[in-house]
């Protein structure tokens, strides 16, 4: 241990935090190991617990939905996670490609992806600064998901940022007492391609297992030249104990995609609707050209220790150290550029230059999770928190120029840095009063202190207290139905971007919950009101600043009222219908006026009918609705973007021949089959709006062998 702690010291040369990380994961590692090993004769399988502490039950007055890893797998044929997230209640979900692969958004209840906290396996996600999430690091993360819940609202406490519209918690794959190997491959329109390869030991003596997985996925996209080069892997070791589950996982992703986050105009969109304007320059003959290497290049890597140990019946303890490293740039070509921004001394003749530049981020998170619960007859308690810290740096270089001046390779024309630390407690507890009544109550403190400069805007350097409280009550009216109310408080601060845009002020939102839950072998159906009232809501005003991000402004009063329902009836052992329904008002209140929140539709709605006429065939239908909403507050006309209704068809077909294969699967899925000319998403550039339009009739295909 002391030459590995050594290797570390100088690997992490002047980071000695990151390096006494390492050290306590490499200890622990070895203590648990090494106690556990005394006794071989009574092997536990644990249960999976690691997101105990940041998911919810029916038990629990919180609104949610889960979906797992069968759910996922017809579909799952190379597009992103959020595409694959579509029809679950009041989801509206982007691509900038139009076909699903590579950049993606997802909103939820009108809150976009930086509203929405994000965790693995507990452990925060979202970035630190911008608080988006970006799965396109993750390509084909869903390959290696047990299982998903998402939770509308507030929702419970969770490590990260705060959630002010949902919170997704991701569960990487459980261990496999058998060994076995896969491998998985599709193809389709687009010239899209996925191949995967996973594998597990099976446990080992009991006691060890291995498993990983590795991904490739291509596409050229649905608009011109938006292609995808993605590559992930994902490697995890389960150690079962008598009374110890560790994991150790290593996952993560490599991209490069053109930029397709222009969008394109309205007559563009009339004409040529697969337009690509990024990367479109002038040469010095006036021809009109695109830049070959117009593209977003990022990795990332993460790195995740888990350890679970139960002390006895009613106690259980969790404990989580995590690292993640990211590394990248973006490209562009560009036209006429002014010296004094890019540091350069004007040259005779000339007032500006053509130049290409790619601009840098460089950052390391990392930190810790940990609960402890406590479970005995009536009460349910768990107490946690999380200590996590972000350091980014912030950096350009042009690589290229038309006239250099006196510029050096290597030279960088801005630094700039960001410096995040966040650490949460919380306490939430279930009491089970009565048989048919529970109460539960949730309190939360978390504390952010941000630093940071850029280009535009001033040295940052504020800190945030946020009290979150969260209470409500279930009451069980009969064994199939019950009613549930709750009322929880969240906070957020401003992003980075934010602080670039303007003087913003941290959000306060107050989120009431009232459902009722129904529940038979053959008909269940979970129906809610939700009454989210903000304070200094970051809106989106549906304008982009210079380098793309989405610009928000603080609204003194603002609201969101609706009603949602989520319903699946079993008709037949062969036929079963999946419904879901979002009708809601999204409100700023300006004085006596009121006016529509951007992106934020009245009406969503989603429809699931699956067949298996035959066992292990399956036919599935997936209708998609959306309605009309706006792309800034302005509620005028040309802001509007239209309504839009969607077809799928999915087709999966299981064979277990006897033979070297467990299993050979088959899969399909025609997307928008009914050809209709849509767009999901857009934005204002001045007075204009840009669209991004989806693709027409496409379809992928699979196929995956099992042995």
């Amino acid at each position: 241990m002391k030459t590995l702690f050594q290797f570390l010291r100088e690997k992490n040369k002047g980071k000695a935090t990151k390096t006494l990380l390492f050290s306590i994961i490499y200890s622990l590692v070895s203590l648990i190991a090494f106690s556990q090993e005394k006794d071989t004769t009574c092997v536990n399988q644990l249960s999976e617990v690691f997101v105990s502490a940041v998911r919810v039950t029916a038990k629990t007055p919180v609104t949610f939905t889960n979906i797992d890893k069968k759910e996922l797998k017809n579909r799952n044929l190379g597009q992103d996670i959020p595409i694959l997230l579509n029809f679950m209640p009041s989801v509206v979900t982007t691509s900038d490609a139009g076909n699903g692969v590579g950049y993606t958004g997802i909103r939820v209840r009108g809150s976009d992806a930086t509203r929405i906290n994000v965790t693995i396996n507990g452990i925060p996600y979202n970035d630190a600064e911008a608080s988006g999430t970006y799965f396109v690091d993750l390509p084909d993360f869903a390959s290696s998901l047990e299982s998903i819940q998402l939770q509308r609202g507030v929702g419970t406490s969770t490590n990260g940022a705060g959630a002010f519209g949902a919170s997704l918690n991701l569960l990487t794959d459980s261990n496999s007492k058998q060994s076995f190997a896969e491998i998985s491959n599709s193809g389709g329109s687009f010239n899209t391609r996925k191949s995967t390869v996973k594998f597990s030991t099976g446990l080992l003596n009991d006691r060890f297992e291995m498993a990983g997985r590795l991904s490739s996925i291509n596409s050229q996209g649905y608009i011109d030249r938006a292609s995808s080069d993605l590559k992930s892997y994902f490697l995890q070791g389960t150690y079962i104990g008598k009374s110890s589950l560790i994991k150790a996982l290593v996952f993560g992703g490599a991209e490069k995609t053109y930029q397709a986050w222009n969008g394109i105009d309205a007559a563009m969109l009339a004409n040529d609707r697969t337009f690509n304007y990024s990367g479109m320059f002038t040469d010095e003959m006036g021809n009109i050209r695109f830049y070959s290497n117009e593209t977003d290049n990022y990795q990332q890597d993460h790195f995740q220790l888990h350890w679970n140990e139960k002390i006895n019946n009613q106690w259980n303890i969790n404990v989580a150290l995590h690292y993640t490293k990211g590394k990248g740039y973006y490209e562009n070509y560009n036209e006429d550029a002014s010296f004094e921004d890019y540091g350069l001394l004007p040259v005779s003749g000339a007032l500006s230059t053509d130049l290409i530049r790619q601009k840098w981020l460089d950052n390391d998170f990392y930190g810790t999770t940990f609960s402890v619960n406590y479970k005995k007859v009536k009460w349910d308690v768990i107490i946690g928190g999380s200590w996590n810290k972000y350091e980014g740096k912030h950096y350009g270089k042009v690589i290229w120029a038309r006239f250099a001046s006196t510029s050096e390779l290597g030279d960088h024309y801005y630094d700039d840095f960001g410096l995040k630390t966040d650490r949460t407690v919380f306490s939430k507890a279930n009491y089970q009063l009565t048989q048919k009544l529970s109460f539960y109550a949730d309190l939360q403190y978390r504390r952010v202190n941000y630093k940071a400069n850029g280009v535009q805007a001033d040295m940052v350097n504020d800190s945030f207290g946020f009290f979150n409280p969260k209470v409500g009550v279930n009451f069980d009216l009969n064994p199939t139905n019950s009613l549930y109310f709750s009322y929880a408080r969240a906070n957020r601060e401003p992003n980075r971007t934010d602080y670039e845009n303007g003087n913003p002020k941290p959000e306060k939102l107050d989120d009431f919950e009232l459902g009722w839950r129904h529940k038979t072998s053959k008909f269940r159906w979970t129906t809610n009101v939700y009454y989210m009232l903000y304070k200094n809501q970051l809106i989106l005003t549906g304008e982009l600043d210079d380098v793309g991000n989405p610009m928000r402004a603080n609204t003194d009063k603002s609201y969101r009222l609706g009603a949602e329902l989520e319903a699946i009836y079993i008709l037949t052992k062969q036929l079963s219908l999946q419904l879901s329904m979002t009708t809601s008002s999204n409100v700023i209140k300006d004085g006596s006026k009121q006016k529509q929140i951007a992106y934020s539709p009245a009406l969503i709605g989603s429809s699931i009918i699956s067949y298996e006429p035959f066992q292990n065939f399956k036919l599935i239908w997936l209708q998609k609705h959306v309605g009309p909403q706006y792309l800034d507050n302005s509620e005028s006309s040309i802001s509007r973007l239209s309504g839009y209704s969607v077809n799928d068809l999915n087709v999966a077909y299981e064979i277990k021949p006897k033979s070297i294969f467990k299993s050979i699967a088959f899969t399909g899925l025609l997307n928008n089959f009914m050809n209709k000319n849509y767009v999901s998403n857009g934005y204002m550039y001045g007075a204009d709006p840009y669209y991004f339009p989806q693709a027409r009739i496409n379809f992928l295909l699979g196929m995956t062998l099992k042995f």
